[in-house]
């Protein structure tokens, strides 16, 4: 073959690359769902689709008799639906204040990608969204939250932004500004959009792109009502100190967002079973 048909060869791929979106590391996602498989964890995995690939999530149902409603969570950076200790400490004590929860797998790059290739994953991350709606939609729950984490809360305001979901508030936590020109991370931009509840959770001692943005996140959300934000002090990006106390600041801005909300978006008792496990 000549040279310049070994390039067209390779032009095309690229194309067809572009057009698809980047892969995201399936291989890893795997690792991670065989990691929970062994684990003892509260609630039941479920296995939800996208255009054909299946991911794993974890619900969690409420014990109580009369439930809120359910909050999808999505991680952070490299993480999965039961990571220590923000993720796991949401999807387990949420339900313990009448929110059952849906802790969804976010696609992965490989372990050392940066911040920026994750940026194409996007649309991905949406469709994930999107399913874990209609599964808690089809288990009859219609008041249904979303909490992101990190990489995860830009997922989530970029996802309301793109396609208005059907949801009744954003918990955003450490949400970043990235100084990047790329339409998925428009962090501004997309704040302007939202006309839903929004909390903007973030540590002080937070990444810069989380702290420094903290003021231009409040004039961007100006028009925005029932926008909130809120800083825990003397805590890192990581939360590792008292991770239980943005539990509780995010479970009561949901029951005060509530309370300003019509009848109708009042609370649903919660069923659900388990979907059957890729073979």
């Amino acid at each position: 073959m000549s040279l310049r048909g070994s390039f067209f060869i390779i032009l095309v791929f690229l194309c067809l690359a572009c057009e698809a979106g980047f892969a995201g590391d399936t291989k890893r996602e795997a690792d991670f769902a065989d990691e929970i498989a062994k684990m003892q964890i509260v609630g039941k995995r479920v296995w939800l689709e996208t255009q054909g690939n299946k991911f794993l999530a974890l619900y969690t149902e409420t014990e109580k008799k009369l439930s809120h409603g359910a909050v999808i969570i999505l991680h952070d950076q490299g993480g999965h639906p039961n990571q220590l200790q923000l993720i796991k400490t949401l999807r387990t004590v949420l339900p313990e204040h009448r929110w059952s929860t849906l802790s969804l797998q976010m696609p992965l790059r490989e372990a050392d990608a940066t911040e920026n290739d994750y940026y194409a994953l996007f649309p991905e991350a949406l469709a994930r969204i999107q399913a874990g709606l209609s599964y808690l939609q089809g288990n009859k729950i219609d008041s249904i939250i979303l909490a992101g984490y990190g990489l995860g809360a830009l997922m989530a305001v970029y996802a309301q932004s793109e396609k208005p979901l059907a949801i009744k508030a954003i918990a955003a936590i450490s949400l970043a500004v990235p100084a990047s020109q790329n339409k998925s991370v428009q962090t501004l931009e997309f704040i302007k959009k939202i006309d839903v509840p929004l909390l903007d959770i973030y540590a002080e001692q937070d990444q810069a792109t989380v702290v420094d943005s903290a003021r231009d996140r409040r004039i961007s959300a100006k028009a925005n009502a029932a926008y909130r934000q809120d800083k825990i002090n003397n805590e890192s990006h990581l939360y590792q100190y008292d991770e239980g106390l943005v539990v509780k600041r995010i479970y009561s801005w949901i029951e005060r967002v509530l309370a300003s909300l019509p009848p109708s978006a009042e609370a649903v008792t919660t069923s659900g079973t388990s979907t059957t496990p890729p073979q």
